[in-house]
């Protein structure tokens, strides 16, 4: 029978006698087949240990861990995809060549090109970690898992900090006016309201740091990260900024070990070269329903280990980076924009109501509520002064507190 095996260089394949046979045997089939040392090898059956980038993180993966579990304990038969990560460097065997003529195959300016594009894993993230506002992160899962059930995917920019050491804070996400489908996720950008946004988020000390989007339960189990589709869109949308820093969120469910599902969040960063890539135009966007969703297609021929292809493991595009979470300084209580229900000025009333009890500015500290007041009022200049106010949670003036409470009881 015959095994695939799924490395950083791309898809390979082994043959076995029988799905009898036990771990410590198959990794001497790999041995000899693919010449990668017993030793440097972790297998696993999940996918994500290939984005493991360290040997401490691989030892997570345990699956297969044991030399004499048989390969049909595991579901393991012809056909069936193994994950290797491995330490070390190897020579891989690449496409044959034919020559053309007596002087060999002649290379056109895109065959020199593609050899020095070449596309390897980027290790380390620039960005050094990701922490999500404890409630913004909740506001968005809970819309998407209550409401949308995760039948259709979901997205939003992502507003924070950035540290000089790297650090990415979350504190706010606005959710442009979209359509989501099982499988695609489509902004219907308003740059009148996107420029509202970016006057609130100068005014609280903040900018745009990231996409975040959903995967839905229809989607079974894939042995990918992240389809090309949404490798476009995440490129795209970071080849929009000059943040170095910018972070891709994916928000999904899992299956736990009580048979349950739990929310998960995962991070990455877009590696440079597939922004490179993107930007230089080297991706293939017209993507037809035949094509392999785990793998990018690309315009021209790049380099992947030794091999001359079209076809990228999307894996290779992604850097892993670690998730933290804290209380940031604003609330999300508020209704959120571009929802199944639009937002009024009744929506205002009831919140202010129900907030009596804290100081004014601490009512007005929603970036939700900032965004509705912002329809309204002066975008060079009141908006900016409310969002100072509640950056530095000083007093809002009378004539801006007077106001916004007469748009409240004229609802």
């Amino acid at each position: 029978m015959m095994l695939r095996i799924r490395s950083r260089d791309g898809l390979e394949r082994v043959a076995v006698e029988s799905p009898h046979i036990t771990i410590a045997q198959l990794k001497a089939i790999i041995q000899s087949q693919l010449k990668i040392p017993i030793h440097n090898q972790t297998l696993s059956t999940n996918q994500n240990i290939l984005l493991a980038n360290a040997h401490g993180d691989r030892s997570k993966f345990m699956d297969m861990s044991n030399p004499n579990t048989l390969l049909s304990s595991l579901n393991l038969s012809h056909g069936s995809i193994v994950y290797l990560a491995y330490e070390g460097e190897r020579t891989v065997a690449g496409p044959s060549i034919h020559p053309a003529g007596s002087f060999g195959r002649k290379m056109t300016m895109d065959d020199l090109v593609a050899r020095q594009m070449r596309i390897t894993r980027q290790e380390n993230p620039h960005c050094e970690l990701v922490s999500f506002d404890r409630d913004c992160a909740n506001a968005f899962q809970h819309y998407v898992n209550e409401t949308l059930a995760f039948a259709v995917k979901r997205g939003g920019f992502m507003y924070g900090t950035v540290s000089t050491e790297g650090k990415v804070e979350v504190d706010f996400i606005y959710e442009p006016p979209q359509q989501g489908t099982e499988d695609n996720l489509l902004f219907f950008r308003d740059q009148d309201e996107e420029r509202l946004v970016e006057a609130i988020a100068v005014g609280l000390g903040m900018r745009k740091v990231g996409f975040i989007f959903t995967q839905t339960i229809s989607r079974e189990r894939k042995d990918y990260t992240l389809s090309n589709r949404e490798v476009l869109q995440a490129a795209e949308f970071h080849s929009e900024t000059g943040l170095k820093e910018w972070v891709t969120a994916v928000v999904k469910l899992e299956v736990n070990e009580d048979g349950g599902a739990d929310v998960h969040f995962e991070a990455f960063q877009m590696s440079d070269v597939c922004i490179k890539l993107f930007k230089e135009g080297w991706f293939e966007t017209d993507i037809q329903e035949d094509f392999d969703p785990k793998l990018s297609k690309m315009k021209k021929d790049v380099v992947v280990g030794v091999k001359d292809t079209r076809d990228v493991d999307n894996d290779f595009f992604l850097v892993v980076v670690k998730i933290f979470d804290h209380q940031g300084p604003l609330s999300t209580t508020f209704p959120i924009e571009n929802r199944n229900v639009p937002v009024t000025m009744k929506a205002l009333k009831n919140h202010l109501d129900r907030l009596k009890g804290l100081t004014f500015v601490k009512r007005i500290s929603d970036f939700h509520l900032l965004l509705l007041l912002a329809r309204v009022l002066d975008v060079s200049s009141d908006v900016p002064a409310l969002a100072e106010c509640v950056q530095t949670q000083t007093p809002v003036p009378e004539g801006y507190k007077i106001l916004i409470e007469s748009m409240a009881s004229a609802a």
